[in-house]
C-alpha cells in the first residue's frame, strides 16, 4: 500500500495500520510509513513529501506516537509555509528549547532530509549492524527508544553536537541510572561510527574522556554456605507464592546457567530421559555465541520435570503468559526482587540471580574442583592457545563436579530446615499461617 490514502487519520487507526505507506487526507504530502524490522518490531515514521524549487524531497518529521498526529500536521504546515516563502525547510534554523530540555510534542524544529533524520539512521543502525551482530538487539532498541530518540526527536544527525551528547548522558546519570548512562554512551558511539561508515556524517559528536556513569566495579556478591542453607530452606515459602521463581533459583544453583539461558530454553534442547541427562544451550542463547551442554544432576532433572508439567504443551521451559513465545527472562529477576524482604527477614542479604553463578563457581573451588573444570561448568571462554588447541568437551568431568555440588546443596538445605524447625523460625507469613493451622 504505497502512498495509500485512508478515509481519516485517527490515533487508534494509526496505531493499528499494517505495513505500508499511508497519506493523510487532511494534510497534503503528510505520510505515515509503517515498517517491520527483522526482529519483528514495527516502526511508524512521519514523512512529508514536498517540492522545493522544482525538486521533490521527503522530510522526516519524527515517529508515531512520540510525534502525535497533531504535531506532525503542524510541522508539515510549517515546512510548507517555509517552502512557499523561499526558505528551504531542510536548512531552516531550528527553533528549539535549550538542549537540557527534551522537545515537547509539536515544538518547531528544522526538518532534515529523511535519510539524515535520527530516527532513520537509528533504524538503519538496528537493521544493518545491531541485528546481524548482537545476540540481544532488543536491548539496544529499548535504550534507543527510552533514552535517545525521544530527546533528539526529528533531528538531523549532522547537527547533533558533542555538548548535547554530554548533556543527555549527564541527565541519564543524574537520575541515578549510571550503568544505563554508560550503556547509552556505548550505543551512541556505535551509532555515529555506523553513520560515518555510511557517509551520513563526517565526525562523531560522541567525544568522551571518561564513562558518564563512572567506572563500573564488578560485583563481588556471593552467598556463603550459611546464607545458602537459609535460602534453600526458605524456597518452599517462595514456591507457594511464585513456584517458577523458586524452581528457577534452584536450577540456577544446580546448573550455574545464566538467567537468559534458562529463561529462553526450549524443551527440544532438554534431554531428561537420556542415560546422561543434558540441557543443550544453543548459540543464539549462549553469551559466548558457542553452543554447549549442561550436565543435569538428578536434582536438576526433578526441577525440570516439575516445569514440564507446568508448561503443558509449550515449546519453552518458561512460556510467556500470552502467545507462543518464551517469557521475558527479566520477569524472573522482577519476581525474585519481590521476595527480598522475605529473604532478608530470614538472614539472607539482597542478591541478584547472576550472583548465583559466582556462588557456584566459588563453591566448586571450596569443594576442590580444578579451576579449568569449574570454568567450563560456567561456560567461560578459555584464554588464547587453550581455546585453540583444547577442544575436549569435559562432559564427564563437569558432571562429576555438578554432582558433588548438588550433594553439597542437599546437605545445606537439610541443615537449614533443621535449624528452622529447631528455632521455630519462619521466612514469611505463608509459613506462619501453615504452622498456625498445624498447631491449631
Amino acid at each position: 500500500m504505497n502512498g495509500s490514502p485512508i478515509a481519516r487519520f485517527t490515533v487508534a487507526r494509526l496505531a493499528a495500520l499494517p505495513v505500508g505507506t499511508y497519506t493523510d487526507p487532511a494534510q497534503p504530502g503528510l505520510q505515515l510509513r509503517v515498517r517491520k524490522g527483522s526482529t519483528g518490531k514495527v516502526t511508524r515514521a512521519w514523512l512529508l513529501r514536498i517540492v522545493y524549487r522544482g525538486q521533490e524531497t521527503r522530510l522526516a518529521l519524527g515517529t508515531f506516537p512520540l510525534t502525535s498526529l497533531e504535531a506532525a500536521r503542524e510541522l508539515a504546515r510549517e515546512a510548507r509555509e517555509q517552502a512557499a516563502q523561499g526558505i528551504d525547510p531542510r536548512r531552516a534554523r531550528p527553533r528549539r528549547r535549550a538542549p537540557s530540555t527534551p522537545q515537547p510534542v509539536g515544538a518547531a524544529v528544522a526538518l532534515p532530509e529523511a535519510k539524515f533524520a535520527i530516527e532513520t539512521v537509528a533504524g538503519r543502525f538496528m537493521d544493518e549492524f545491531v541485528i546481524p551482530h548482537r545476540r540481544r538487539p532488543e536491548y539496544v532498541q529499548r535504550t534507543l527508544d527510552a533514552d535517545v530518540l525521544p530527546y533528539f526527536r526529528g533531528r538531523d544527525v549532522r547537527t547533533i553536537t558533542p555538548l548535547e551528547i554530554v548533556e543527555r548522558l549527564d541527565q541519564i546519570a543524574g537520575r541515578g541510572a549510571r550503568t544505563m548512562a554508560n550503556r547509552a554512551a556505548a550505543i551512541l558511539t556505535q551509532l555515529f561510527r555506523f553513520a560515518i561508515q555510511k557517509r551520513l556524517v563526517t565526525t562523531s559528536p560522541v567525544q568522551l574522556l571518561y564513562p558518564p556513569g563512572g567506572r563500573e566495579r564488578p560485583r563481588q556478591r556471593m552467598l556463603e554456605d550459611d546464607e545458602l542453607s537459609t535460602l534453600l530452606a526458605c524456597l518452599d515459602d517462595v514456591l507457594s507464592r511464585a513456584p517458577k521463581t523458586a524452581i528457577a533459583i534452584r536450577l540456577l544453583l544446580l546448573t550455574a546457567a545464566r538467567r537468559g539461558e534458562l529463561g529462553l530454553a526450549k524443551w527440544s534442547d532438554v534431554r531428561l530421559d537420556a542415560e546422561t541427562p543434558t540441557w543443550r544451550v544453543p548459540p543464539e542463547n549462549s553469551k559466548t555465541g558457542v553452543p554447549y551442554e549442561i550436565q543435569l544432576t538428578g536434582d536438576a532433572v526433578e526441577q525440570f520435570r516439575i516445569l514440564k508439567r507446568m508448561a503443558d504443551r509449550s515449546a519453552y521451559v518458561f512460556p510467556a503468559e500470552f502467545g507462543d513465545g518464551p517469557a521475558d527472562p527479566k520477569l524472573l529477576t522482577r519476581s525474585m526482587s519481590r521476595h527480598h524482604k522475605l529473604f532478608k527477614r530470614a538472614g539472607v542479604d539482597a542478591f541478584v540471580l547472576h550472583d548465583l553463578r559466582r556462588t557456584v563457581r566459588s563453591g566448586l573451588s571450596r569443594l576442590g574442583v580444578p579451576p579449568h573444570i569449574s570454568e567450563r561448568v560456567l561456560n567461560h571462554a578459555q584464554p588464547g592457545i587453550v581455546a585453540t588447541y583444547d577442544v575436549y568437551a569435559y562432559g564427564a568431568e563437569k558432571r562429576e563436579a555438578l554432582e558433588r555440588w548438588a550433594a553439597h546443596l542437599r546437605a545445606l538445605q537439610a541443615l537449614g530446615l533443621a535449624k528452622r524447625q529447631a528455632a521455630t523460625a519462619t521466612c514469611g507469613p505463608i509459613a506462619r499461617a501453615r504452622r498456625a493451622r498445624t498447631h491449631g
